[in-house]
């Protein structure tokens, strides 16, 4: 997802509001805890070499889309890895769309456990300056429209976890 972007300044880190342009994606949903994550994240190898042996070209990093939160119990979140255009999948597997529109984003070189705090921070600065998620409350969780960690580090040319960038697209409401 590429788009323009507009500087916003947040302690340590630099978010930017950008717009980005709807994103086919071939994904695989689980319903996880924060201490089953790696169960998610084990899809992309499969994943990534099944697209290959048909010859699939990917066009982008791939990412985890945050479908429901709920980080006291279940959240439902997809591994994703960007198409250009739509091809057979079989089941699990899926195709879908990331939603064109306005994100907040910030990019995070370092760990993935220091995410939580990066999120959190993201999130305070949206509020205090009365930005509005795509998001709705539910009894169950957030149901976000499009909540996206892009991995922009390969772990296999990089196995050092404190030097992984990630970056975090959240959808504003329009």
């Amino acid at each position: 997802m590429r788009g323009r972007a507009v500087p916003v300044r947040l302690v340590g880190v630099e978010p930017t509001i950008v717009q980005c342009a709807e994103q086919l994606y071939v994904g695989r949903r689980e319903s996880i805890t924060m201490t089953e994550f790696a169960r998610i994240a084990d899809h992309l190898p499969t994943m990534f070499s099944g697209l290959a042996q048909r010859g699939v070209a990917t066009t982008g990093a791939p990412f985890f889309r945050y479908r429901m939160i709920d980080m006291a119990a279940e959240m439902v979140v997809e591994a994703g890895i960007p198409i250009a255009g739509p091809v057979p999948v079989d089941a699990p597997d899926f195709l879908d769309r990331l939603p064109a529109g306005r994100y907040a984003t910030v990019s995070h070189v370092g760990h993935p456990d220091q995410l939580m705090s990066i999120t959190a921070r993201l999130l305070d600065w949206a509020q205090r300056n009365g930005l509005i998620w795509d998001m709705t409350p539910t009894p169950t969780g957030e149901l976000w429209n499009a909540r996206v960690e892009m991995l922009m580090t390969n772990p296999a040319e990089q196995p050092d976890m404190h030097k992984w960038q990630t970056v975090l697209l959240f959808k504003l409401a329009d």
